[in-house]
């Protein structure tokens, strides 16, 4: 008996049946919701009680208790109007820490406004700050933990949402490699929802395929919790009968637009009538931003150099004592518009490695890591890369204008040549400098990774750049730095 006619079966005995598992699922996820607002509004509390005892400590008069609850009403207010209490797909502990943030100073901001148009004194704005730097600790302390318990959770498949992907071709089965590559993100897939998948053979995955189009065989056979549509053969009017099922169902739907390459971040959506005009807006890498981002850079390696130049030195003479001079490490490297620079890092390794041109790898694996059948790494050297302070020698190459702090990786001609041939959109990473690390690397796709993948990345990256994005990105890469330093 095939899928379909095990799913009719199961439809007679009683259609649109709500499941175990999914039902627990979401109920999880909302509980969730629900103890991030408790803990907030805790967290909040105990800010406003400590900001009240700092006051008192200082010598000032207590604040009247509708003022003391001002600021944590508030901040609610804003955290919710933001999305903070609703489901979303992926947990970004930075983004959230920044809207915590902002939230927290506006709020502040409106609260010592209302109390000075309500005949405050001087000591006003004292008062509010101190409740404010309170708020912005308590609550950034509270969603951190927030965030990691359920991150655990979600990698040990505890949290996991069954979850059908509309389109059985590349893209759904992309999709679907990616969920499972990263449970994080808390969405498990358990089937296709197509009449023309890809045939046997041309993918590695074995999830069963729902060969119609009829979401209601899907939602009778297995307990799902999400809907995905990706780029199928189904008409778009049986792609809206799915969408109105699934929503009588009570069970989510996310779409991959057509032209999920050509989406940016930042979209305007307009209505004629009831037809969707979607306006794309992507950033620009000859603008005057870009102008700017490369001037700041060089500002602050050069006042990062100050900082961690006793790091340097004591790494240079680490190195010179293990493997004597040269102690950098040159390689030409293709950076901007196809350019070429030297690339600087401290030595790691003894001579004697493959050479470039003799270095096999497969079609779309990137070089990196360690290179060849032995691993030449010194123990100074494999301290120096776990910590990634081999790549330090870099901030000069940003001060000479070569590289930025945040782009796309640089690679080596041979390569570079290799891959313009054989993956698409590589030579389009030249568009900015190279970074000393970039998207691709906080996603993982460092050494011997998919080419296909970090092309991806780095591409979105440069399209969807703003200030914010290199902010998050140093900060993720800091904190990587630093989780892998202590596993070791």
């Amino acid at each position: 008996m095939n899928v379909v006619e095990q799913t009719a079966e199961l439809l007679a005995a009683g259609r649109r049946r709500p499941h175990a598992r999914a039902t627990r699922e979401r109920a999880t996820l909302r509980r969730w919701l629900e103890f991030s607002l408790v803990l907030d509004v805790l967290m909040l509390g105990v800010a406003a009680l400590l900001g009240q005892v700092a006051i008192r400590l200082a010598g000032s008069a207590a604040v009247p208790v509708g003022w003391l609850l001002a600021l944590p009403l508030a901040t609610i207010v804003l955290l919710s109007v933001r999305g903070m209490y609703r489901s979303r797909m992926k947990l970004e502990l930075v983004d959230d820490l920044r809207l915590v943030l902002g939230a927290t100073t506006v709020a502040a901001m409106a609260v010592i406004t209302a109390r000075v148009l309500a005949g405050g004194d001087s000591a006003v704005a004292f008062e509010v700050v101190h409740q404010w730097l309170f708020s912005v600790v308590y609550l950034a302390a509270g969603r951190t933990g927030l965030s990691l318990a359920l991150s655990r959770l979600r990698r040990a498949g505890e949290v996991a949402i069954p979850t059908v992907i509309v389109g059985a071709g590349t893209i759904g089965r992309t999709l679907a490699r990616r969920l499972q590559e990263r449970p994080e993100l808390g969405f498990q897939p358990i089937a296709y929802l197509d009449t023309h998948p890809l045939p046997p053979g041309t993918h590695d995955d074995d999830l069963p395929v729902f060969d119609r189009w009829d979401a209601d065989l899907v939602l009778g056979e297995h307990e799902v919790g999400q809907i995905l549509l990706t780029e199928s053969t189904a008409p778009s009017a049986v792609g809206v009968d799915i969408v109105r099922d699934c929503h009588r169902a009570g069970v989510p739907v996310a779409l991959v637009p057509r032209l999920f390459e050509a989406v940016p971040a930042n979209v305007e959506v307009e209505h004629i009538g009831a037809l969707s005009l979607v306006s794309l807006r992507q950033s620009n890498p000859r603008s005057w931003r870009f102008t700017l981002k490369y001037a700041l850079d060089r500002v602050i390696v050069a006042v990062g150099l100050l900082v961690v130049s006793p790091v340097l030195l004591a790494a240079a003479g680490a190195v010179w004592l293990s493997l004597g001079r040269p102690i950098l490490f040159r390689q030409v490297r293709v950076g901007v518009d196809g350019r070429r620079f030297e690339m600087l890092k401290f030595r790691t390794m003894r001579d004697g490695g493959v050479s470039d041109e003799r270095l096999e790898l497969p079609d779309d694996v990137a070089p990196g890591g360690i290179e060849g059948e032995d691993d030449r790494r010194t123990r100074v050297g494999a301290f120096l890369r776990r910590s990634c302070i081999d790549e330090l020698p870099q901030l000069f190459n940003v001060l000479r204008g070569d590289m930025s702090l945040v782009g796309p990786r640089p690679e080596r001609p041979e390569f570079v040549r290799r891959f313009e041939q054989s993956v698409d959109r590589y030579g389009e990473r030249h568009r900015v400098k190279a970074g000393i690390t970039g998207w691709a690397q906080i996603a993982g796709l460092r050494g011997n990774t998919s080419v296909r993948d970090r092309v991806e990345w780095d591409n979105w990256y440069i399209e969807n750049w703003t200030p914010w994005l290199d902010v998050k990105i140093v900060l993720q890469t800091a904190a990587a730095v630093v989780r892998a330093h202590g596993t070791k």
